[in-house]
Parts: structure tokens; sequence; C-alpha cells
């Protein structure tokens, strides 16, 4: 048998283990061969573990919601620690945004269906505001940057170097972190019938994430060129927003599900999913 392991293009983890040998060193003692499957939009990644495209993933928090929502089959298999300085909300460095509520009305460019629109649905209904009334959301894009500092948007959410480089130039202002608002984590899950039928892969698998985790944690440098290469920008950007991450693989547990079913019930509230999600329901049965 040949496992498919899904690589999203923004999910360092899986970048770094599509690189190394390290899966198919995990793998081989199984009798296991591997294949990697590389693509762009994590939103999608349900909708390809349903397909068979490939049998095992990773994106931000919010995707295996949507895809639960989505009527997708998910297991959860492991996730990272939270990260705290992965992203943030910006807003003009010098414009008239001083608190969330000062987004009403106006539009935020963000990553729709990424774990930023957890961050941003849950910072307005903090505030009192509601995602799907009192902003316009829209794709992040290469004119986000520009759009802020003109003062076209009220707001845009970034990561990795572009958030990086916001910091070192002083283009923008942080208005939050993703820290003071989600955990914002990395999550790793498969297709229900691949994880249930074949327990021992996906621990496998999981090893060899850390293992790819402490390669990153050991390689700032040259894991910054990879990413520079990639997706773009700067490598001692990339550098910067790579330092930021906890780069440690942890179990699912009773409270990240938690996390998982506060931000379900959010966003469906907020009209983001088209129908209510329980987190729980995404974890493996147990033979017996």
């Amino acid at each position: 048998m040949t496992v498919t392991i899904g690589v999203h293009a923004n999910n360092p983890t899986l970048t770094h283990l599509s690189r190394l040998d390290l899966a198919q060193r995990a793998l081989a003692p199984l009798g296991e061969t591997v294949a990697f499957h590389h693509y762009t939009s994590g939103v999608t990644t349900g909708a390809l573990l349903s397909e068979g495209v490939f049998d095992f993933g990773g994106t931000g928090s919010t995707p295996p919601i949507s895809a639960q929502a989505d009527g997708h089959d998910i297991v959860y298999t492991a996730v990272s620690a939270p990260r705290p300085g992965h992203g943030a909300l910006l807003v003009a460095a010098d414009g008239p945004v001083h608190g969330v509520t000062d987004l009403k009305g106006g539009t935020v460019h963000l990553g729709i269906g990424s774990w930023q629109t957890h961050l941003l649905a849950k910072a307005l209904h903090s505030a009192g505001l509601s995602y799907g009334a009192d902003i316009t959301p829209a794709a992040a894009g290469p004119d986000s940057a520009r759009l802020l500092a003109d003062g076209a948007i009220a707001g845009r959410i970034a990561q990795g170097a572009d958030l990086a480089a916001a910091l070192r130039t002083g283009s923008a202002r942080v208005l939050l972190r993703s820290g003071d608002v989600i955990a914002d984590r990395s999550v790793f899950f498969a297709r229900r019938d691949f994880a249930e039928r074949r327990p021992e892969i996906v621990a496998a698998l999981v090893t060899a994430l850390q293992q790819a985790d402490d390669w990153a944690a050991a390689h700032l440098p040259e894991a910054a060129r990879i990413a520079a290469s990639d997706l773009g920008g700067a490598a001692e950007d990339w550098e910067s927003a790579l330092a930021a991450l906890p780069w440690r693989v942890e179990p699912v547990t009773e409270a990240f599900l938690a996390e998982q079913q506060e931000a379900a019930d959010l966003l469906h509230r907020a009209g983001f999913l088209p129908r209510a999600v329980t987190a729980a329901h995404a974890v493996a049965r147990t033979a017996g």
C-alpha cells in the first residue's frame, strides 16, 4: 500500500516532512511506501480526503470544522502546540482603527475559510459585533498591504513572512495577535476509514511529524530558505516568522476538542457554516 500525504502549501510541518525521508523511514517497517500530493488551498482538504486524493493532511484549525459541516467524515490525529505569534490582525499604522469596534462597516482582508476566519469571527464576537453582519470579509491578495495603507480597507490578517515584513517595516500596526484571541493550532487529520483501519500508520506519521518539527527547529535558516522559495517573501522575514512557531506536536485532547467546538458554534452562529458541527464526532472509534 502507498500512503499519500497531502501537503498544503502553508503548512510548514508537512512541507518539511515532504522534503525529508522521515515518513518513508517511519512507514517502511510497516511495509508501506509514501507519496506526497502538493496543493494550494487548505479549505479543500476535507473534500480531497473524501475523494481519496490523499489519506492524511493538515491545515489550520478552521478547515476541519468546515469539512465536518460539509459532510466529510474526518478524524483528528494530532495538533500543534498553540501558536500565539503565528498571525495578527493588522490596521493602518496611522489609521483610524484603534479597537475592534472601529472595524464596523469596513472591509477586512483575510484567508477566508482558514484559521483567520475563526480569529476575526471571535474578535468581533468578543467586541459585540458579528462576522456575518458588521464587516465585509474579502479574500486577501497581493494588494492587501497597499489597500490597507491607502485606507481602502479597515484591516487585514497576515502571517508568515508577510506579517514579519509588516512588523519590520512599520507599514502596519498590530491590532490583535492570534494568540490574544484563539489557540491557532496547526491540525492534522485523516479520512475515517484510513485512520480506523490503520491506526499504526497514523501513529507512525505523527512521530514523523514531530521529527520534521525537530528538524525545522534546529535548521531555521534552511527552513526559511525553503519557505521563501516555495511561497515568496524574504528569507530573513521567514526566519523571524518560523522562529515564532512552537515546533511541537501534541495529541488530540478534550481541551482541543473544546476549542474546536467553541469555534464551530461561533462560525455557525455567524452564518459561515451551513450547519452545526459536533467536534467530538471527528475522533477515531476504538474497536470492541
